[in-house]
């Protein structure tokens, strides 16, 4: 798992369309910019708590994280059932959905290809942060 330090600076606004694009069939869109947002204000609710980590394989694929993105990781948040937390389970850091059934805390994978992920009841686990967003990177301009 790659940490990657967020590097905040100066806002930097993006433009925004002012009508949403549907994801379907195509449909008239509106052209003109309705107001410019700062990403760093949308993704990072608390800045001195948050980093970003690159995700590795699919064991979150229902969680909509996949290869490749980056997960930005708040500190300051605590767990509430359904979320996704960075966790070190026995010193092993990885992506887990966290929730809770009566006493007990259960971390499991978000993809049903993989096998139950049973907590051994001695296991040292630490969460590292509650999943508050993510990044898709798809394809840069060349």
């Amino acid at each position: 798992m790659q940490v990657i330090g967020v590097a905040i600076g100066l806002p930097t606004p993006i433009p925004r369309l002012a009508k949403a694009v549907p994801a379907g069939f195509p449909s008239p869109a509106d052209d003109f910019v309705e107001e410019e947002i700062d990403l760093q204000r949308l993704l990072i609710a608390n800045r001195p708590a948050t980093f970003i980590v690159r995700v590795s394989g699919d064991s979150m694929l229902l969680a909509r994280l996949f290869d490749g993105d980056l997960a930005v990781v708040d500190r300051s948040l605590t767990p509430r059932n359904g979320d996704v937390v960075v966790v070190d389970v026995d010193g092993e850091r990885s992506f887990k959905v966290w929730s809770r059934r009566g006493p007990r805390v259960v971390l499991s994978f978000a993809n049903p290809r993989f096998p139950e992920y049973r907590l051994p009841p001695d296991a040292v686990v630490e969460v590292w942060g509650v999943v508050s967003g993510s990044i898709n990177p798809r394809r840069r301009a060349e």
